[in-house]
């Protein structure tokens, strides 16, 4: 396959693992599923949270790199400002867009979060790598301290599933900036790693095959070392505390989060590349592809189609993991499928063709 249009398919493809990974995620969530006596399938899906999320915002900075080559490398001012008030566009439509989510009831939308990421991220398409790794490493220890000196679970209800006052001023901005479901500190980091990776150079299957040996050995060192810390820092902290500081799962969203579920973004995101390389006839990889094209669609089209068909069935709050997890598999094979159907007709997604309409 042509290493150009590899490189751009095999982000579609992890856009649509991504994609997957989210909806299993989101309908565990929203039916308020727990846990399951299947203790394979617990840890099956707890594999996703915070995951296939930061996969996601990962792959938007790579491709905010991958739109911007060209201005950030000629330094033209007539095309960077085109490049920027695209992107503010495009950001005005995500954000527009959460909103309308968050309307309808779906608190765990992160559209409206990507959308900022997407601003921010559109002022630093000329900025050095250099520039980024600090911007990073900044915002990472930023967050840690935050953790310690500010109340993560102000404005939220007791099982963290409801901000009480997102619609306020204060609300929002402390969603926001803080302590939502993916606030800018530290999840703004996951887009910066993102421009960053989005500069290297994908082609080289040497790169790869190193960038995937790094990641893979950091998902685990990074687990070891959260799970040290946890156990021996008793003499000074009792557990709840050592976990809050300590842990890989996605809230609080600690650095040691935010580099685990790097590493295992990265694992995902090099094997993808592999596989579309060596799969790419195959008629599963194809619709993948086709399914990661259409992205935006399927993220709306699984809270508006998706959820909305459960709550008119009154079936939305079952607490089963086991109905979740099917629920979340049969709504993507129905997403493969439409994808299939509508890419052999329409070069872009339904959302897509507004956005890019309108933007």
């Amino acid at each position: 396959m042509n290493t150009r249009l590899s490189r751009i398919v095999a982000l579609d493809y992890a856009r649509a693992l991504a994609i997957l990974g989210m909806i299993i995620v989101n309908y565990k969530i929203a039916m308020e599923a727990t846990q399951s006596h299947l203790t394979w399938l617990n840890l099956f899906t707890g594999i996703f949270e915070g995951r296939a999320s930061a996969l996601f915002v990962i792959l938007a900075g790579f491709g905010i790199s991958l739109m911007t080559r060209r201005a950030r490398i000629s330094k033209e001012p007539t095309l960077i400002r085109k490049n920027r008030q695209q992107l503010y566009y495009r950001s005005l439509f995500l954000l527009i867009a959460g909103f309308v989510l968050l309307l309808v009831g779906w608190n765990a939308d992160i559209l409206h979060y990507y959308a900022v990421f997407m601003i921010l991220g559109s002022l630093l398409i000329t900025a050095s790598d250099r520039l980024l790794v600090r911007l990073t490493i900044l915002i990472l220890v930023s967050s840690q301290l935050f953790l310690i000196v500010f109340n993560y679970g102000k404005g939220w209800d007791s099982s963290f599933h409801e901000y009480v006052d997102f619609w306020t001023l204060q609300g929002f901005l402390r969603n926001l900036f803080l302590n939502g479901f993916h606030p800018l500190f530290p999840w703004f980091s996951f887009f910066l790693i993102g421009m960053w990776l989005g500069r290297k150079d994908w082609t080289s299957p040497q790169y790869r095959k190193k960038i995937f040996i790094v990641s893979l050995t950091g998902t685990f060192i990074f687990e070891i070392i959260s799970y040290l810390c946890i156990r021996f820092s008793s003499p000074w902290l009792d557990y709840e505390s050592a976990t809050y500081l300590f842990t890989t799962k996605p809230m609080p969203p600690t650095t040691l989060y935010i580099c685990s579920a790097t590493c295992s973004a990265l694992c995902v995101l090099t094997a993808c590349f592999y596989i579309v390389d060596k799969t790419s006839h195959f008629w599963l990889t194809r619709n993948l592809i086709a399914t990661g094209q259409l992205s935006l669609t399927h993220y709306i089209g699984h809270i508006l189609i998706g959820l909305e068909f459960l709550q008119l069935i009154g079936y939305l709050e079952n607490k089963n993991v086991v109905f979740s997890t099917c629920y979340a598999f049969l709504y993507f094979v129905v997403a493969l499928i439409f994808s299939s159907f509508w890419r052999k007709r329409v070069d872009r997604g339904p959302i897509e063709f507004i956005m890019r309409k309108c933007c």
